[in-house]
């Protein structure tokens, strides 16, 4: 019974010391000094080769292997489109775990040039806290901007008047390669080049160590740089058919640009240059019905007329990347344009009368001639550094200065009709906005332990906007005088101090991370007239935490289960705050409110991925509530003129289900579709008149492709969205049906892609949208915004050296970098 009794004492002593014995390790791109996931560890005996152990790198590029027995070894490190790593010789001490520290391997160019690989890559990479997109996959927005890729995903939306929205929230950050922008999202997006962007990633749910701004989340742009060392080239350029419809519009839309892409890899070295050119003019008209009520006179003033857009824009972008060692990454860069969007708005209000019980006072038609043009300059500028430790704690450090002008006038001229010679009104405003951003972060990641990591950082941000708004109105004598009443200047100042705290860790099939936030914030708007009879200051500053949670359990290689929170905030901008009226056109007048307070969104969701061979599936549950939600509402300002202000009118809340699949029936045709439907409703008060109004939304992304040959393949995509609610009434329904045949000759190096962007043929409402606001005894309008449709447009790439570009085509790498 002794001897026993000590054979399983020293069975237990020997399992427990091998239990503690093994190897760890980071592997790590060589050249990127990247993570690297799903990596091959081979463990094999240095006396007969034979497999002893092995593992797969996580998400972060560890690996351990543990229960090893004491000996010699050698380690055989393998991925795909990589050189292959041997670690000889390992020695192996009882009872001691052998930290390899970071390894490296190159990707092999060789390889990748000669390697075709077979089957199909998902088209969405789903990670703890994030859907990750990759542009090729959505042909119909090659050769345009960022926005065309953007409307092709699924839990986004786009309406007529090109705005973007996420699961029905309008307001998101916009990161291009990590770096948040202050100013106006759709000034980047409309000027970055589709054919730039690599990868696109949706985070609804951001954790605790991003900015805590956008009702919607963040998006992240990723651009296109090198695999390997060598010199990567990319020319694209893009050619508008004639419309087949023109609109009754006075001039011919004109539709053509080109851009280029240059990488330079070499050792250490990375550096990427690239500018652009678009002119995307677009046709179009609007159909308007309106009419007040004031004590007992209705007047009634419907319109119809040219409404186009001739849009022009030019961009740069510059990026320097030095990493001269594993444990330090430097990187420099610039973006900057120069954008011009003219919006011709020629009306004629064709039965202007007023009623008076049902008895006409008057009637009389006249031509509104209006012309708003918008220009929006940028440029950007930022330095990163990275450090490593020995220990892989590391220590980085950002630092973004932004620029933007914003400005351009409008002139709106009342004429007589059909004699355009007699002039009723003649007004002219301009306004000159520049915005001065400033960002700088340091953060700290600590050496990750057994339960996790933690991260901590503190961030600075200041912005300074300033407003000079003028208002001329010509004179009995023909000559322009200022109208006080309408003529401002505007100064926004905000800073904000932030601090954050946060733990990241993997252990067996979960992967979590769990934060806080707490931010100050200190706003300061200054408002001045220019008749010097206002002089005031507003301010409003807060202490707001923000916590996070995000948590993913892998049950197994296809399927996975994930739950997040978050609380942000949605900040007010300069535009919305100024309660300076401007002149829009005939029949509007836009103001905002200087006391108008941030909405703070709380949003709760679950979700689960799915995978099934080649196919994928998954859907997701979420919960946002908005408190202090800022809607645009009307009130009349005279007989003829509605006054638009911005206001808090309440909360929002929205409970919805968002929802992918992705289908490969044949090796040649594929079928992504996603879609988003939610129950929105609006609780609150404007102008001391209660506001209740709900409905359920939803929208359609579709997206199919089937490839004929290896080198010729047609894709038809669908954006839907359906009718939805706001304060005071209901934007309608909106369609875009899209057909895109792509060719490439030459390996690949050489693409043509025809695109039918909006197609109609007269059998469809697409791409026009209805948009109206009522109150009971008050008002109604209504405004159906019909654009162009049919659009044929051809865009060529053609790409020197791709293999120097080409992506590893596995699942893992999507997203491969956290911003």
């Amino acid at each position: 019974m002794k001897i026993a009794q000590l054979l399983l004492i020293h069975l237990f002593v020997f399992n427990c010391v091998y239990a503690q014995t093994g190897i760890k390790g980071t592997l790590k791109d060589a050249q990127e000094n990247t993570p690297i996931e799903y990596g091959s560890i081979g463990l094999f005996s240095l006396n007969d080769s034979s497999l002893i152990n092995g593992a797969v790198t996580q998400p972060n590029g560890t690996f351990e292997l543990k229960g090893i027995k004491p000996g010699s070894y050698y380690l055989s490190i393998q991925f795909m489109g990589y050189k292959s790593l041997i670690v000889n010789p390992i020695e192996i001490n009882r009872g001691n775990v052998l930290d390899l520290g970071t390894l490296l391997i190159s990707p092999d160019e060789q390889l990748l040039e000669m390697v075709e690989v077979s089957g199909s890559r998902f088209t969405t990479m789903h990670k703890v806290d994030r859907q990750v997109f990759e542009s090729s996959d959505f042909l119909s927005g090659q050769g345009g901007n960022a926005i065309d890729v953007l409307r092709n995903l699924p839990s986004v939306s786009i309406n007529a008047e090109g705005q973007l929205s996420v699961r029905g929230a309008t307001g998101f950050v916009v990161m291009l390669n990590g770096k948040p922008i202050q100013s106006d999202p759709s000034i980047i997006l409309s000027q970055l080049p589709a054919n730039s962007i690599k990868n696109i990633e949706v985070v609804t749910a951001p954790s605790a160590k991003y900015d805590p701004e956008g009702k919607a989340g963040i998006i992240n742009i990723t651009t296109e740089k090198g695999a390997t060392d060598g010199t990567f080239i990319q020319l694209n350029t893009r050619l508008g058919l004639p419309s087949i419809q023109d609109y009754n519009n006075k001039e011919k839309p004109q539709r053509y640009g080109a851009d280029f892409t240059i990488n330079h890899k070499k050792e250490a070295w990375d550096l990427s240059f690239g500018a652009s050119y678009l002119r995307n003019d677009i046709n179009g008209r609007r159909e308007g019905e309106v009419y007040t009520i004031i004590d007992n006179t209705t007047t009634y003033f419907p319109s119809d007329g040219e409404r186009g857009f001739d849009e022009e824009a030019y961009s740069g972008r510059l990026t320097l990347g030095f990493v001269p060692n594993g444990r330090n990454n430097f990187s420099l860069g610039f973006y900057g344009g120069i954008r011009s969007k003219d919006r011709t708005a020629d009306i004629i209000y064709y039965d202007n009368h007023a009623v008076v019980n049902d008895q006409r006072l008057y009637t009389m038609q006249y031509y509104n001639e209006n012309l708003r043009i918008r220009t929006s300059d940028f440029a950007l500028g930022s330095f990163d550094y990275i450090h490593t430790f020995e220990n892989k704690a590391s220590i980085s450090t950002s630092f973004l200065y932004e620029y933007t002008m914003l400005g351009g006038p409008t002139t709106n001229r009342n004429l007589g009709y059909p004699n355009s010679d007699f002039i009723y009104q003649d007004e002219y405003n301009t306004n000159d906005n520049p915005l001065h951003g400033i960002r700088w972060q340091i953060d700290y990641k600590s050496k990750p332990q057994p339960w996790g990591a933690v991260e901590a950082g503190y961030q600075f941000r200041s912005l300074n906007h300033l407003g000079d708004f003028v208002y001329e109105r010509k004179n009995s004598e023909g000559k322009f005088e200022l109208v006080p009443d309408f003529s401002s200047n505007v100064d926004l100042t905000r800073l904000i101090h932030s601090g954050y705290g946060q733990l990241n860790g993997v252990k067996g099939k979960w992967n979590y991370t769990a934060g806080l936030r707490l931010e100050f914030m200190d706003r300061s708007l200054h408002l001045k007239d220019k008749a010097n009879t206002i002089d005031s200051t507003y301010t409003y500053e807060f202490v707001q935490p923000y916590p996070s949670a995000n948590i993913q359990y892998s049950a197994n290689e296809s399927l996975k289960l994930k739950a997040a929170y978050s609380r942000r905030v949605e900040r007010t901008t300069t535009f919305k705050m100024n309660p300076f009226p401007e002149r829009e056109h005939s029949e509007t007048l836009e103001q905002g409110d200087p006391s108008l307070l941030p909405e703070f969104i709380d949003l709760v969701e679950a979700g689960i991925v799915k995978d099934i061979g080649e196919n994928s599936f998954y859907t997701t549950a979420y919960y946002r509530n908005v408190k202090n939600l800022v809607n645009r509402v009307n009130t009349i300002y005279n007989d003829t003129i509605l006054n638009r202000i911005y206001s808090n009118v309440g909360t929002g809340r929205s409970l919805g289900l968002e929802a992918g699949i992705e289908l490969n029936p044949t090796s040649n045709w594929k079928v992504f579709t996603g879609a988003n439907v939610y129950q929105y409703e609006i609780k609150g008060q404007f102008d001391n008149r209660p506001i209740d109004t709900s409905a359920w939304i939803y929208s359609i992304n579709a997206n199919t492709s089937y490839a004929f040959t290896s080198t010729f393949s047609l894709q038809w995509s669908l954006n839907y969205l359906s009718k939805r609610i706001t304060a005071q009434g209901e934007d309608s329904r909106f369609l875009s049906p899209n057909l895109v045949a792509k060719k490439t000759f030459f390996g690949d190096r050489f693409s043509a892609t025809l695109q039918w962007l909006n197609m109609d043929m007269g059998l469809l409402p697409t791409n026009e949208q209805r948009i109206s606001t009522w109150r009971e005894n008050e008002f109604y309008t209504t405004t159906n915004y019909v654009l162009e449709v049919d659009m044929i447009m051809l865009n060529l790439s053609y790409t020197i050296n791709p293999g120097k570009n080409k992506s590893r085509f596995v699942k893992s790498e999507f997203g491969e970098k956290e911003f």
